[in-house]
């Protein structure tokens, strides 16, 4: 037979071949990697090309970044160039990487340098790293390079080296799921000796790489990095390789430790042990519990005792795991065989204890160095943690509860076999009868367990021969070869039990986790059809309730971001509020059982959702104190994240339906708009007409020139109103394009005084523009309109006589400009909101207006990629209304024009 510890998991080899199906169409991905820029990533990468090449692979090269070295320009010939992608940015025209020419061309290999590079604005992606994972899903190889300090989980650590944070970053999953890594490597002092002999930057940028970035000791951290880096890579290869190929031996190819916790009072002490020579020997560590039978036999005090230590195995950096098995030995075995631990860490047995010296009874380590040659068993002191101390070895052991229910129904069971068999006993023979014996041990291993079947073994041997063996009614035995009898009844019966028990264990086991996986899949699905928070939180109850024998609350937060406690709470759910809302705000668990607040009745479980937390998870035990196993850990964060994944649906599904009321609401109300301006432009062109032709048809006496003249200003006002609604609505609709030139901001500055000279009438204007100020790319009509309606707010709003005050400054890529007045100044708390459609600054107000020019001014600014603000001056009374227009680069003028 087999051994079971070699024979793969059908389903582990399942999802392998599917993954192969799914990697064999896709492309493969070889990664140069270096400690710093300069020790040969390209040209490493350029050589390997070219030995393709000539063994006639199609390759193509992307991008590849020479940097003026000449051997790496050298290489570069004779492979065939793609032609790169002309991208305008900022006045600059920028080479990129074509990634629609490459999959176009689609060769079979691809060189893309510089991974990390972060592609001009208006690219596919924003990551080239993003152009090589569409090129490897096209099922294109790709060749590309990158440095340590670009590797996100390192970037800040590289930082911290080298004082210069680096922003260009690549995902470690792209690095880990690459296909091959080549590390570049090079002393220290031949990348310096290379960098200045100029041989990798210019001599200028040479001396100041020097001083700053190429210091020996930050290129020694540098390469360290690289090397450790390369090494985890290199170990999840090997693992991968070991799973693969079911390899039953561990390799030592890196030092490693596992540490075998039991119940006995040592265990954090070995625990601890495990820790320090762990960190002495800097290797990782895992911390095992075998979940044999035994366990579920144990004394509530060393189940929390091994709970316990696998939670400090857990907070002092080891990955935790209990399994379940018959033999702790095998499991154990196991476990290292698939993690290539290589030591393994026991605790040694107490001298005073008798049952080690049974004949029976075999020791762990002893078990271990005989099944698992290749493993190095360690032996550490276990006397006890803490100030525990170890049980007296010649003290009274402390009774176990005896269960006397399953020894009567064993013995029972025995006696009802006599009682049936008795008057058979002419009619079978007597092997016939001892089977009926075996099937009541048999009965007794499947319903009772373990020690009522063995107590049932014995009976059977004694009542066999006491019933049934001449001369019956006496354990004399006439024939000597019935002893053989009894001994192979007794040993058949015996290891019957025992086998039957650990199936019945096993059952236990497996109809648990499917218990799990059930109530797992019933909330999965419950949580996918949940449209409401209350929904999600009868559901997280009920099976809080039915997994974990607990009461559940969810806390979901409301205004300013705070958890806040349900409507009817009941009232003996002692929910802490504070502990909740630090749970939330650090996305840890806390309270019960954890290390924040570890008194706390409840425990509070963080829902973090993929985009952020979405509140807590509230969850009081039933029996307290409460301590849930590694597997109960793992089930309750599980659920914990479902619930926050539900949560998170639910609030997107009422983004997403408001967004669909706006968007509808705003596509009626431009609709309506643009009617209403369309229909009332006609009568009040014809009002305006009719008023003119009134103040010259003659001489009208006073009073009805004046009311002429008001009927004159009311069609204009309101002219100017329609005008406004009419641009707002084509302004929304997207339907004004933008006639964008280079002039002067003066120009536009004077055409808006001029068009509201009568409203202007009563202030003081004065203008700042710099005499340098550069030109600005900008529709000329429609930022007149801006000037005009925040010079017109200004002036509606002021009282006559005030200042009214219009400037600009530049400032990094960009030029602010302000319109400002000495008025009353905006209302505390609306500066944001002015420029909503249809908002002013006074509510109940007698000066004229609707609320839309300072709407019309956002839209103009934004369609300009510009930003504006409303704020109340620092510098004394007033507002000060503030927009920006990019910089950009204006055109050079002409020698004459300066």
């Amino acid at each position: 037979m087999s051994d079971p510890l070699q024979r793969p998991d059908p389903d582990a080899l399942l999802a392998r071949l599917e993954a192969e199906e799914i990697q064999a169409r896709r492309g493969r991905l070889k990664i140069f990697f270096g400690a710093s820029p300069g020790v040969g990533k390209t040209y490493a990468m350029l050589a390997a090309a070219r030995t393709l090449q000539s063994q006639g692979v199609d390759v193509a090269v992307g991008v590849v970044e020479t940097h003026g070295r000449r051997e790496t320009a050298e290489l570069v010939q004779g492979l065939e160039l793609l032609p790169s992608r002309q991208v305008e940015h900022r006045g600059r025209r920028l080479q990129e990487f074509d990634l629609d020419g490459a999959l176009q061309r689609a060769p079979d290999l691809v060189l893309v340098d510089e991974l990390a590079h972060s592609n001009a604005p208006g690219s596919r992606h924003p990551k080239r790293w993003q152009d090589v994972e569409e090129l490897l899903a096209a099922g294109i190889d790709v060749f590309t390079t990158v440095n340590v300090q670009h590797l996100e989980s390192l970037n800040d650590v590289v930082g911290r080296i080298t004082g210069a944070r680096v922003w260009e970053t690549v995902p470690d999953r792209l690095f880990d799921a690459a296909d091959e890594v080549v590390l570049v490597d090079l002393p220290p002092e031949e990348l310096l000796t290379r960098l200045k002999a100029g041989k990798v930057y210019v001599p200028q940028q040479a001396e100041r790489a020097m001083a700053n970035f190429f210091r020996k000791g930050n290129l020694l951290a540098l390469r360290e990095l690289a090397l450790r880096r390369t090494a985890d890579r290199v170990d999840d290869d090997v693992r991968a390789y070991r799973r693969d190929q079911s390899v039953s031996t561990v390799w030592p190819t890196r030092e490693s430790l596992l540490v075998c916790i039991g119940p006995g009072p040592g265990s954090e002490r070995l625990v601890r042990s495990a820790a320090r020579l762990a960190t002495q020997l800097e290797v990782p560590w895992h911390a095992l519990y075998v979940e044999t039978p035994r366990y579920q036999r144990l004394p509530e005090g060393e189940r929390g005792r091994v709970l316990k230590s696998l939670r400090l195995a857990q907070e002092l950096g080891a990955e935790t795991a209990n399994r379940p098995g018959q033999d702790a030995a095998a499991a154990a075995i196991q476990y290292a065989r698939e993690h290539n631990l290589g030591k393994v860490l026991l605790g040694r047995e107490l001298p005073g204890d008798w049952r080690r010296w049974l004949p029976w009874r075999t020791s762990l380590a002893r078990r271990l160095a005989r099944q698992a040659p290749d493993l190095d068993v360690m032996q550490v002191a276990s006397d006890g943690v803490d100030g525990e101390a170890p049980p007296l070895p010649d003290g009274p052991a402390r009774p176990a509860a005896v269960n006397v229910r399953g020894y009567g129904l064993a013995a029972a069971a025995v006696a009802a076999v006599t009682l049936v068999a008795t008057p058979l006993h002419g009619a079978l023979d007597l092997a016939n009868i001892v089977m009926l014996f075996l099937l009541a041990v048999l009965f007794a291993a499947v319903k009772l367990g373990r020690n009522p079947a063995i107590l049932a073994a014995f009976l059977s041997v004694a009542a066999f021969d006491f019933f049934f063996v001449s001369p019956r009614l006496s354990f004399a035995v006439s024939d000597v070869q019935y002893l053989l009898t009894f001994s192979v009844m007794l040993a058949v019966a015996l290891i019957t039990a025992q086998l039957t028990a650990g199936l019945r264990f096993q059952v236990d086991v497996a109809q648990s986790r499917e218990r799990r996986s059930d109530a797992l899949y019933e909330m999965a699905r419950e949580l996918s059809a949940a449209l409401t928070v209350e929904q999600i939180d009868d559901i997280t109850r009920r099976f809080v309730q039915q997994g974990f024998q607990a009461r559940a609350l969810l806390l979901v937060p409301g205004q300013q971001e705070r958890l806040s406690l349900p409507e009817g709470l009941p009232a003996d759910l002692p929910v802490d509020l504070g502990i909740a809302q630090w749970a939330a705000d650090h996305g840890e668990a806390a309270g019960l059982s954890t290390d924040t607040l570890p008194s706390a009745p409840m425990r509070y479980l963080p829902l973090k959702a993929p985009m952020r937390t979405r509140g807590v998870l509230a969850v009081l035990p039933r029996e307290q104190p409460w301590l849930p196993s590694p597997e109960q850990e793992r089930l309750l964060e599980t659920c914990a994240t479902l619930v926050a994944i539900a949560v998170e649906r639910v609030h997107y599904i009422e983004v997403a339906q408001e967004a669909l009321v706006q968007m509808e609401s705003e596509r009626l109300r431009n609709g309506l708009l643009a009617a209403l301006s369309h229909d009332l432009r006609t009568p009040l062109t014809a009002l305006v007409g009719l008023a003119d032709s009134l103040s010259l048809g003659g001489a009208l006496p006073p009073a009805q020139a004046e009311l002429a003249q008001a009927i004159r200003g009311e069609a204009m006002r309101t002219s100017a109103l329609v005008h406004n609604l009419l641009d707002m609505a084509r302004l929304q609709s997207g339907q004004v394009t933008l006639k964008k030139e280079w002039q002067p901001l003066e120009e536009v500055v004077g055409a808006a005084l001029q068009a509201r000279a009568s409203v202007l009438a009563q202030h003081r204007v004065r203008v700042d523009l710099p005499a340098d100020l550069p030109l600005l790319e900008f529709d000329a009509v429609l930022m007149e309109r801006v000037f005009c309606n925040l010079i017109e707010n200004a002036a509606k709003y002021t009282p006559p006589g005030s200042l009214i005050e219009i400037g600009a400054r530049r400032e990094a890529e960009r030029v602010l400009v302000s319109v400002s007045d000495n008025g009353p100044g905006l209302p505390p708390g609306k500066e944001a909101g002015l420029f909503e459609k249809f908002t002013r600054g006074q509510d109940e107000s007698a000066i004229p207006g609707v609320g839309l020019g300072l709407a019309i001014v956002r839209a103009i600014v934004d369609a300009h990629k510009g930003k504006v603000w409303a704020e109340n001056r620092s510098d004394g009374p007033g507002a000060r209304f503030v927009f920006t227009l990019p910089l950009g680069q204006p055109p050079a003028l002409p020698t004459e024009l300066l």
